[in-house]
């Protein structure tokens, strides 16, 4: 039970064919703000994503609601709990994809690749294979800029800035991955979700994604395999293993990821600079992003 002074803090995502957003869209708009919920819904062709903040209370009744959608009927989410709304405020948008890949074939909703548990793979790590014997590979499916604030160990990193950039990466370094168990993560189950239909599409034998994320691991095993937290596209800005807010923060100015360490810097000054961008210009800013998890 949380205290009335915490609030609940949802992640979900759906993959299913939305085919009546204009409707949607003003739908969620009014129970959201009625509800006093913050954060971000994305409705789109390919299905929704959102992650919003709320009370107890408030959150159960949006749950309710969305669920009484037949095609929602089964969507579920992960939980955690801050001090403080984890938005600022209430956007409800209408995009091509849940996460943009710019791949129109695949579609989830037609099948998805393996997926494997947390508890599955931290008992794999623990013992260093699958069940079949053959060796773990993690591959990341995030942007660098988040990779850098945690990520599991030993764990495939290609550093690429953005998602449309993985399929190109995927395909280089398949035959270097040829007879090994490949997992994809993110953060919240999107991408990798996507990014697994299209290693298997492209020629991979043994690929899965993690089910769920990295919040879901935390939620469910800990911090076991994994070093540093988990970034989030909120104010906590990242998450520990705990599903607790850190003291990391993201730079109001250049949107970089400003460790503790980096905050005592001379060239930090909160909401104006941080040592990525001190004495550089910068203009044309919006409020932090409101993104949902991926």
């Amino acid at each position: 039970m949380s205290s009335p002074h915490q609030y609940v803090n949802i992640a979900a995502y759906k993959f299913i064919t939305l085919d009546n957003l204009e409707a949607m869209r003003p739908q969620y708009q009014a129970l959201c703000e009625e509800l006093a919920l913050k954060g971000t819904v994305l409705l789109t062709p390919e299905g929704i994503n959102m992650f919003l903040s709320g009370t107890r209370e408030h959150i159960d009744s949006y749950l309710a609601w969305v669920r009484s959608d037949a095609r929602l009927a089964d969507l579920e989410w992960k939980e955690s709990l801050s001090n403080e709304q984890s938005h600022k405020r209430m956007l409800v948008k209408i995009k091509k994809e849940i996460i943009t890949m710019r791949m129109p074939l695949i579609k989830p909703e037609l099948g998805r690749a393996p997926a494997v548990d947390a508890r599955t793979l931290k008992r794999w790590l623990d013992q260093g294979h699958d069940d079949d014997g053959v060796e773990v590979v993690m591959m990341e499916t995030r942007n660098a800029f988040e990779v850098d604030v945690g990520t599991f160990n030993n764990t495939l990193d290609y550093r690429i800035d953005k998602f449309t950039e993985f399929p190109a990466v995927a395909a280089e370094h398949k035959d270097a991955l040829n007879g090994k168990t490949v997992v994809t993560f993110c953060t919240g189950g999107i991408r990798c979700e996507k990014a697994a239909i299209h290693m298997k599409e492209i020629g991979y034998d043994r690929v899965y994604q993690l089910e769920g994320g990295i919040l879901k691991y935390f939620e469910e095993v800990g911090g076991d395999h994994y070093s540093g937290d988990c970034f989030v596209f909120d104010y906590r800005t990242a998450l520990n293993p705990k599903l607790e807010p850190t003291e990391t923060v993201q730079c109001f100015a250049c949107r970089a990821v400003v460790t503790p360490r980096q905050q005592l810097a001379p060239e930090y000054v909160m909401g104006v600079s941080c040592p990525h961008c001190a004495g550089k210009a910068h203009a044309g800013l919006e409020d932090a992003p409101g993104q949902a998890a991926a």
